[in-house]
């Protein structure tokens, strides 16, 4: 059909059609059905009065509205009356050898239950009356005696003009109706009576049929014609009236056989708002189980629920097996589920949407960049794309060419067409629900301040909202909806304002910080801090919320344990476009997290200045600015730039926060790097758990080569963090266990290697990966070949660019090792140059002089090393560390 908007839109007129994409999968779950239900249709024990029988003659569809319900509907109307009409890749295989009738009704145009209910019964009558041409005797006699009685002086004809029914179809149906009678009352032998007597001449057939006479019975022989015929002829028979017409539709002769497909669209204007017609109509399609039925609107079909027992005549599982929900239905119910939702457009379709929606000479009117921006706004939302269109062709009629930015925005329809069909009450949980990226019924209901969850759990049954079971909280709201909540919610009459919006911002937070304290086990902790995390800055963030709460502690919880997940929300657009920084609390809190986080990704030296920027701003509280030059030191002290870090760490210390202790055990950590192991040794012995007291003090204790009491100083760190369930600072102090036994026992070293990776593989430690790196490279030490080298050489680059030159003086030492079990006296003394430039500046001196015992050379120059024990112990430590190594490798000179 044309687009006659588009054609008179302006004087300058393009070529435009009805684009249809991505609804292959509904075709194939239709023509699927459809093939089912013919096949249950031709089986021998199917039985048209059978009233007791499960159904499984629907098929339903739900969507948001503008999801294109109306759009497949029609598609499939067309496409199930000729094969020509089907989409190219819908393929032509459905019904072969069977005549179907498809009869499409909107039951948006209803005016009230009862005519309504009129309408769609004479619908279905008038399409058969066109595709079969014959009267119905039995239903047609009931239809008319029933017209006669409710529609006095208004014949049926002048009804069917009046309204339009069915086109010039629809004046077969008032002859049909005459003829039936007339054969009925021939029949009977009733020369007296014509077509404006049905009711005498239903009279007369409920007595021949009480009678059992033959020419009665072969005219309207079903079972319950009689009872039908003498209950009151109202509304609630004319449903029932419905049982004979599919008796008549079942003994068409051959050549006029046929299944009707009745698609009911906009099923919502009935569920939802009159239950009694919607009573009516589950009623109809009951009583005709030989038709088949597509139903779409907005909300899943809940008759294979037991909640509308009483309400409707048939309910629950066995009556409607297909339509049951998920895991309700009979274990013998066969060809699976019917209830099916109506998905987005993926970019793809939409960009060949709107490129085919609009054409000039066959070319896309709308350019690429245009359609590009649309796509991105719509979410997937066919009714969005829509609305570009007539923007765009709005603009282009007032003789502007459009732009990008003409189409970067929402539709106030989006709106209007969502609030619709919702009570007062689900729409102000909607509004509440919209700031939140994804929520529970509970979360829904606190941030929307009410104190029952009727409302939200009404509206998370509604096809806007999407649900994920196995997701932390289950539900989210569809984007284009949410959009245009947020953005163009200001014509309605119920609408927020700025006020409304902040108060229910405020109480959305307060919701996360409750679930995060409270409601979460203790297997969720993590995934529950870092989701409640990013929701809560972005609340916070964008509605400018000055009382961060519950989120300072989050961060000291989040930093806690080094797992590090990405932790930002996402830019707002006037971020992204002007590259503005923090200027609230939220953004430099974000800021700071998203430092910390990003330095397992980046040169410490970008951490550094992101971290100098946000304390800089001066937004944080005193809490947060300790955390944040907490890590700008451990950036520094990454960086060797020591005296920073060893000022930062006593900032921190004599603060006497939440860290510390963490920069005590900085401080210590400074003194080890600086080779004065005593005064490293006196502060760690004040450290505890928090402050990793055992690593601390097994990193301390293996360069003096006391490996046996360094490896139970960091068993002992592995176990406290396990019983801590802190599975970062776990994969640490096994990474450094795996470096210790690499020295010791290389056999044993594949073991805890393996293990440290096991712990990292869910983790995001960059430095601590490298580590193992240098471990295996340790395990390997003396074994022949140069692919030591090789790997050293690229673990080296490794280290550059993540900006951790703390790790060359380590790796040195390890291919020291390797060179002096080898005895590979070339390679060795070119490794002890390189080792003396990585320790020039004094930080990790100590390992040149671990290098100089292990070759059993003298140190080049007097050492700065303060040990535990006297140097020449130490020195015999790792040189019979060495030979212990040659025995083992069988090699040496």
């Amino acid at each position: 059909m044309a687009d006659l908007r588009t054609l008179f839109s302006s004087n300058d007129p393009v070529d435009s059609a009805e684009a249809f994409t991505n609804r292959q999968q509904q075709w194939t779950l239709v023509a699927t059905a459809v093939e089912e239900h013919l096949r249950a249709v031709a089986a021998p024990g199917f039985d048209v009065e059978d009233l007791e029988a499960p159904r499984t003659n629907v098929i339903a569809f739900h969507g948001v509205g503008g999801v294109g319900k109306t759009t497949l509907l029609r598609k499939l109307e067309a496409s199930l009356a000729a094969a020509d009409q089907r989409p190219r890749q819908w393929g032509t295989g459905l019904g072969a050898g069977e005549r179907l009738l498809p009869v499409r009704i909107d039951l948006s145009r209803s005016a009230s239950t009862g005519s309504d209910f009129e309408r769609v019964v004479l619908t279905i009558r008038l399409a058969l009356a066109g595709a079969v041409g014959l009267p119905m005797p039995g239903f047609d006699l009931a239809l008319r005696r029933y017209w006669d009685a409710q529609h006095p002086g208004e014949p049926l004809e002048e009804y069917i003009r009046r309204t339009g029914l069915m086109g010039k179809v629809g004046q077969l149906l008032p002859g049909q109706l005459g003829e039936a009678v007339g054969q009925i009352a021939g029949a009977l032998q009733l020369p007296g009576l014509v077509g404006s007597a049905a009711g005498q001449v239903a009279t007369a057939l409920v007595t021949a049929l009480r009678e059992r006479r033959e020419q009665a019975r072969a005219l309207a022989g079903a079972a319950r014609t009689a009872a039908l015929l003498e209950a009151e002829p109202d509304l609630e028979a004319l449903s029932y009236y419905p049982h004979l017409l599919a008796w008549e539709i079942s003994r068409l002769p051959a050549k006029k056989a046929l299944v009707p497909v009745v698609l009911l669209d906009t099923f919502e204007d009935t569920a939802d708002r009159h239950r009694d017609l919607e009573r009516l109509l589950q009623r109809l399609v009951w009583l005709m189980p030989n038709c088949f039925f597509v139903i779409a609107g907005r909300n899943r079909l809940a008759w294979g629920e037991n909640a509308l027992e009483g309400e409707l005549d048939h309910t629950g599982p066995l009556a409607w097996p297909h339509l049951a929900p998920r895991g309700q239905q009979p274990a013998q119910t066969a060809g699976g589920a019917r209830q099916h939702l109506l998905g987005d457009f993926s970019p793809a379709d939409c960009d060949h949407y709107l490129a085919s929606r609009l054409t000039r000479d066959g070319a896309p009117l709308i350019p690429a960049e245009i359609r590009a921006i649309i796509t991105e706004r719509s979410h997937g939302l066919p009714l969005h794309l829509d609305l570009a269109v007539a923007r765009f062709l709005e603009i282009r009629r007032t003789h502007r060419t459009p732009a990008p930015a003409d189409f970067d925005h929402t539709f106030p329809a989006l709106i209007a067409r969502t609030l619709s069909d919702l009570t007062p009450d689900e729409r102000h949980v909607l509004r509440s629900a919209s700031l939140l990226d994804a929520f529970d019924v509970d979360l829904a209901t606190q941030a929307a301040g009410l104190t029952h969850q009727a409302p939200a759990r009404r509206l998370v049954e509604r096809p806007m909202i999407s649900e994920d079971p196995y997701a932390i909280w289950p539900y989210h709201l569809h984007g284009a909806i949410r959009a245009a909540l947020r953005t163009d919610d200001t014509h309605t009459p119920d609408r927020w304002t700025d006020a409304d919006w902040h108060r229910a911002a405020v109480r959305a937070l307060t919701a996360l910080g409750e679930q995060w304290r409270h409601t979460h086990t203790p297997a969720q902790d993590r995934a529950w801090l870092v989701a409640c995390l990013r929701q809560g800055l972005r609340l916070a963030r964008d509605h400018c919320l000055d009382d961060l709460g519950w989120l300072t502690d989050a961060a000291f919880a989040y930093t806690d344990d080094s797992v590090w997940e990405p932790i930002a929300p996402p830019a707002r657009a006037r971020d992204a476009a002007a590259g503005e920084g923090a200027d609230t609390p939220a953004d430099a809190l974000t800021d700071l997290l998203t430092a910390i986080s990003r330095r397992q990704h980046e040169h410490r030296a970008h951490t550094a200045r992101r971290l100098a920027t946000v304390l800089e701003g001066g937004l944080l509280s005193d809490e947060l600015t300790q955390l944040a030059r907490y890590y700008l030191a451990k950036a520094d002290k990454d960086l060797g730039r020591t005296a920073a870090s060893l000022h930062g760490m006593q900032q921190v210390a004599a603060a006497g926060g939440r860290l510390a202790s963490q920069a005590q055990r900085g401080i210590a950590n400074l003194a080890r790097i600086a080779g004065d192991f005593p005064a490293a040794l006196a502060a760690a012995s004040t450290l505890t758990w928090k402050s990793r007291r055992h690593r601390v003090r097994g990193d301390i204790l293996w360069p003096q080569g006391d490996f046996a009491a360094a490896t139970q100083a960091l068993l002992d760190g592995r176990a406290e963090a396990e019983q801590h369930a802190a599975p970062g600072e776990r994969a640490i102090a096994q990474t450094r266990l795996a470096v210790v036994t690499a020295f010791t026992d290389p056999a044993r070293a594949a073991e805890e290697i393996a293990l440290a990776r096991q712990y990292l593989e869910p983790l995001d430690q960059r430095a601590t990966v490298l580590h193992v790196h240098v471990a295996a490279l340790i395990a390997d030490a003396g074994s022949t070949g140069r692919d030591i080298n090789d790997r050293a050489a690229v673990l080296r680059t490794q280290i550059d660019v993540a900006g951790l030159p703390w790790l060359i003086p380590l790796l040195e030492t390890a291919l020291a090792f390797h060179h002096a079990a080898r005895d590979d006296q070339d390679e060795l003394t070119a490794t002890l140059n390189r080792l003396d430039q990585a320790t020039a500046g004094g930080d990790f001196a100590y390992y040149l002089d671990i290098a100089h015992f292990m070759a059993g050379r003298p140190l080049p120059r007097p050492s700065r090393t303060h040990w535990l024990a006297p140097e020449e112990t130490v020195r015999e430590r790792w040189h019979d560390l060495v030979t212990a190594r040659r025995r083992q490798r069988g090699s040496g000179r």
